[in-house]
C-alpha cells in the first residue's frame, strides 16, 4: 500500500473513531443528565405528598389525597410489609399494583428499574401509618417519554456520524497529498537524475517554512553536494589519469627502445634504465599521495604527543638543509611547546618547505611565537608568489601555480590538498598569504600543549 492510500486511510479511520467516541460519549453523558433530572423531579413529588399526609387534619380520605398527586404516567402507593394499602395510578401503570411487582423498603430508596421493558423512576419514602406500623410511600414514574428522546438523540448521532465522514474522506486525501507531494516530488527527481545522469533539484514554494519544507530544502543541499563531490571526483580521476599517462608512455617507449636497440648500445641502455626508474619513482610518488588523500580523517592513525618546538624545528631545517643544500633561517620562541603528531607535523612542514624551495631561490625563513593562545609557525620565501585566484584555489588537488615548471619540480599539484587534510588531523589551520613577484607566507596554527 502506497504512504498516500496509509495515510488517508489511518487519518479517517481515526477521525471517525475520535467522532464515534465524541458521540458515544455525549449520548451517555445526556442519558445519565436527562435520567437524574427525572429521578428527582420523582423524588420531589414523593416528599411533597408526605408533607401532605403529614398536614392531613381534616380527614380527607388517603386514596383521595393519592389520587390527586398520581403521576398521569405512573403509580404512588402505599406498601406495607405484608401489604399493600390504598393506592392510585394511570390505566397504563395499573399492573405495578399486583404484589409481583412491589417491594417493601424499610428506609429511603431512590433508583432507576425496568418494568415490562421501559426504564421507570422508583422513590420509597418510610412513613408512619395510621395504625403505628411502618409504611412506604412508593411513587413510581415512567421514564417512556425520555427513553423516546433519547432514541431520537441516538439516531441524530449516528446520522450526524455519517454525514461527517464524507468531509472526513475528502480532507484525508488532501492532507495525505498535502503531505506526500514533497516526497513524490523528491522520488521523481531523483528518478530523473537516474534516467538522465542530471544532477536536479526540487522547486520550493516561498511560503512555507514547515518540516517538509526543511526536508526539501536538505535534499536540495545533499543534492549540491553530490553534484560538487562527482564534479570533484570526475576532475581527480581526469587528472590523476592525465598523471599516470605521461610516466607510462615514458616507460613503454624506453621498453620498446631497449628491447629493439638495447642489447648492443650501452648508452641507449644506462638512458633507458634511468628514464624508466626516474618515471617508475615519479608513479610511486603520485601513488602515495593518492593513497594518502583517499584516507577519511576518521582512518588516520594519530598520535598526539607534546612536541618541544624549538628542538623539533631546529631538527627539522637541518636535515632539510643538508637534503636541499637551501639556507634556512629558524627562530622559535623559548618554552614553546604544542600538541601534535611529530610524523604528521614533520610531514606538514615538509610540504611547504617544499614549496618554498620550488618557487624560490634566496634563503628560506622560518619562525615560530606565541600569538591568540596558539602556537604560529611562519614560513616565508621571497619567490614568484600568488595572485588572489591562485591563493583561492591552491588546496584543490592537482591546482598548479605554475604550470610551465611542473615537470622540472616534480610536483602533482597534490601537496596542499594532503597539507590541509593532516592539518585537519592534527586540529591545526592553514593560511597562505601571498603576492606576485614578492613571496609567500604560510602560516600553521598548532594548539599548544597544556
Amino acid at each position: 500500500m502506497k504512504l498516500r492510500n496509509k495515510i488517508h486511510l489511518y487519518t479517517t479511520v481515526l477521525f471517525v473513531v475520535l467522532l464515534v467516541l465524541i458521540n458515544t460519549a455525549v449520548y451517555f453523558s445526556f442519558s445519565r443528565m436527562i435520567f437524574t433530572s427525572e429521578l428527582e423531579q420523582t423524588e420531589a413529588e414523593a416528599e411533597q405528598i408526605v408533607a401532605t399526609l403529614n398536614e392531613n387534619q381534616s380527614g380527607v380520605p388517603i386514596r383521595e389525597l393519592l389520587l390527586a398527586y398520581s403521576p398521569i404516567n405512573g403509580i404512588v402507593q402505599i406498601v406495607m410489609k405484608d401489604a399493600i394499602g390504598p393506592g392510585a395510578a394511570s390505566p397504563d401503570h395499573s399492573s405495578l399494583r399486583e404484589r409481583s411487582s412491589v417491594t417493601f423498603y424499610s428506609e429511603e430508596v431512590s433508583r432507576i428499574i425496568d418494568y415490562q421493558g421501559t426504564k421507570h423512576a422508583l422513590v420509597s419514602v418510610p412513613i408512619i401509618w395510621t395504625n403505628g406500623e411502618v409504611a412506604a410511600l412508593q411513587v413510581t414514574e415512567s421514564l417512556k417519554a425520555a427513553e423516546q428522546n433519547l432514541n431520537v438523540l441516538q439516531i441524530v448521532l449516528i446520522v450526524v456520524t455519517l454525514i461527517a465522514t464524507i468531509p472526513l474522506f475528502i480532507s484525508a486525501r488532501f492532507l495525505s497529498n498535502l503531505i506526500t507531494r514533497p516526497i513524490t516530488s523528491m522520488t521523481s527527481t531523483m528518478q530523473d537524475i537516474r534516467e538522465s545522469g542530471r544532477f536536479k533539484q526540487l522547486e520550493l514554494p516561498e511560503k512555507s517554512k514547515d518540516e517538509l519544507y526543511v526536508m526539501g530544502e536538505t535534499f536540495n543541499e545533499m543534492i549540491t553536494l553530490l553534484q560538487a563531490n562527482y564534479e570533484k571526483q570526475e576532475q581527480f580521476v581526469s587528472n590523476a589519469s592525465h598523471e599516470l599517462k605521461t610516466p607510462l608512455t615514458v616507460i613503454e617507449s624506453y621498453s620498446s627502445l631497449l628491447e629493439r636497440r638495447g642489447r648492443h648500445d650501452e648508452a641507449l641502455f644506462d638512458e633507458s634504465v634511468e628514464a624508466i626508474h626516474s618515471e617508475a619513482v615519479r608513479m610511486k610518488n603520485l601513488t602515495q599521495q593518492f593513497l594518502l588523500l583517499a584516507k577519511h580523517e576518521e582512518y588516520w592513525n594519530v598520535d598526539l604527543t607534546e612536541i618541544k618546538l624549538s628542538t623539533f624545528l631546529q631538527e627539522s631545517m637541518r636535515a632539510f638543509e643538508k637534503a636541499y643544500k637551501r639556507r634556512v633561517e629558524v627562530s622559535v620562541e623559548e618554552g614553546l611547546n604544542v600538541l601534535a603528531d611529530a610524523q604528521k607535523l614533520k610531514q606538514l612542514l615538509y610540504i611547504f618547505m617544499d614549496n618554498a624551495r620550488k618557487y624560490s631561490e634566496k634563503e628560506i625563513q622560518v619562525d615560530a611565537f606565541r600569538n591568540e593562545g596558539r602556537a604560529q609557525i611562519h614560513i616565508i620565501d621571497q619567490g614568484i608568489g600568488m595572485s588572489q585566484e591562485d591563493l583561492e584555489r591552491v588546496f584543490e588537488r592537482f591546482y598548479r601555480v605554475d604550470k610551465a615548471r611542473t615537470r622540472k619540480s616534480g610536483g602533482f599539484g597534490l601537496g596542499l590538498a594532503l597539507a590541509e587534510e593532516l592539518a585537519q588531523v592534527m586540529d591545526a589551520e592553514l593560511l597562505l598569504h601571498s603576492e606576485e613577484k614578492t613571496g609567500t607566507k604560510a602560516i600553521i596554527k598548532l594548539p599548544l600543549s597544556q
